[in-house]
């Protein structure tokens, strides 16, 4: 009998990926699925982006790349990152990365043991508490609450670093809730930072240009007596629509840089070479098609709200950021994740059900908003019919 290593047995996944794999088997038997599940934008990845790869491979670029990405690229990075925050950094810190998880699961592997605490933010992304656990440290939740506007809070997190405490992770704006942290509990955040050197930090900027009335995404980058101990998460995913793609970038600092080009040769080689120089059409082209999407997302984000905000016994919060509503759904009677699964099989709206993302997430849902204003309205009388004339199981 085959065995595995025992930590094997402690990774976690991403239930989106299974909600995904359900909603499509629905819909093959015949059904009328709207997935309001998955994160992922509905629209076309700009045209001059493709044709940016399609040139690219037939230059003749489709063999290997650097481990830590092309130059260009690096450079492309580096300047987008200068443009929009005023954030200096080396193309020599900059690390191309086939998506946002890798960055993910070289952070925590390098800092993870049996032993240490990893702060993590909960509600959050799943795979955080996944890897944390892989690695054997314990992983400690930073609540994520409604009542803080979905922002985590400074002198909350504060407190829960022990000198066990190895990393922090946090997210903003964020997966999936839509919270978007003000610069203001950032500023506490890093100011109470200073007196825990031993704490590194992963800032997963995923989403930074998805922020609504007047947001602005604070950057980690532009605080320097963190530098030395902060990795950004960031990429081309969301911004431009290509989260098939697998393209993402990290910012390493200092010796870290170099453990992670080591992981990235044992991993992966390189990122995809033509994908690369996508990246570089994206961030040095025209961005009207981002623009035109973030606006998208903002008029649909109405909707959401006012609908859910209409059904029997849910509740829900603007969001400020990402393409994500995350409604209270406590008071219908319902558990999150049977209120989820229910939906999908008898009403055939795809949701995620808030447990999914973290302890702090029952009673809630994440409803994504990266779906047509017209199936979005589809969904939510959907969901008012079944909430109206179902009782919780």
């Amino acid at each position: 009998m085959l065995q595995t290593v025992a930590n094997f047995d402690r990774i976690g996944e991403e239930n989106a990926f299974a909600v995904l794999a359900r909603a499509t088997d629905l819909a093959a038997q015949g059904r009328d699925i709207i997935n309001l599940g998955i994160g992922q934008p509905d629209f076309r990845t700009p045209e001059h982006i493709v044709e940016a790869a399609i040139k690219a491979l037939k230059d003749g670029h489709h063999g290997y790349t650097p481990a830590t990405g092309i130059k260009p690229l690096r450079e492309a990075v580096s300047a987008s990152l200068d443009r929009r925050y005023g954030a200096k950094v080396s193309p020599d810190e900059v690390m191309i990365m086939p998506g946002g998880k890798p960055t993910m699961y070289m952070a925590i592997l390098m800092f993870g043991q049996p032993g240490v605490d990893i702060l993590y933010p909960d509600p959050g992304f799943p795979i955080y508490r996944s890897m944390i656990e892989y690695t054997g440290a314990r992983p400690i939740p930073v609540p994520i609450r409604e009542e803080n506007g979905f922002a985590f809070s400074a002198e909350e997190t504060l407190a829960l670093i022990t000198p066990q405490t190895r990393l922090l992770i946090i997210n903003s704006p964020a997966n999936p809730t839509g919270g978007v942290t003000p610069k203001a509990e950032i500023d506490k955040l890093v100011a109470g930072l200073e007196k825990h050197p031993h704490v590194a930090l992963m800032s997963d900027e995923i989403y930074d240009h998805m922020t609504y009335d007047g947001e602005e995404h604070v950057t980690l980058l532009n605080y320097p007596s963190i530098r030395d101990r902060l990795i950004i998460l960031n990429g081309w995913s969301k911004t431009y629509a290509m989260t098939g793609w697998r393209l993402g970038y990290a910012i390493w600092p200092g010796k870290l840089y170099d453990l992670a080009r080591k992981l990235a040769v044992n991993l992966h080689s390189c990122v995809n070479a033509s994908a690369q120089y996508a990246g570089i059409a994206a961030l040095n082209g025209p961005q009207d098609e981002v623009t035109k999407m973030v606006a998208e997302f903002d008029r649909r984000r109405g909707v959401v709200v006012k609908g859910l905000n209409a059904l029997p016994g849910v509740s829900c919060a603007t969001p400020k950021g990402a393409f994500y509503a995350f409604p209270n759904v406590s008071r219908t009677g319902w558990k999150a994740k049977a209120l989820a699964s229910s939906l999908l099989e008898d009403a055939g709206v795809a949701l995620i059900g808030g447990p999914d993302f973290g302890i702090l997430g029952e009673g809630y849902m994440r409803v994504s908003y990266a779906n047509s204003t017209e199936n979005i309205q589809k969904a939510l009388a959907r969901m008012g019919d079944f909430l109206s004339n179902r009782k919780a199981a």
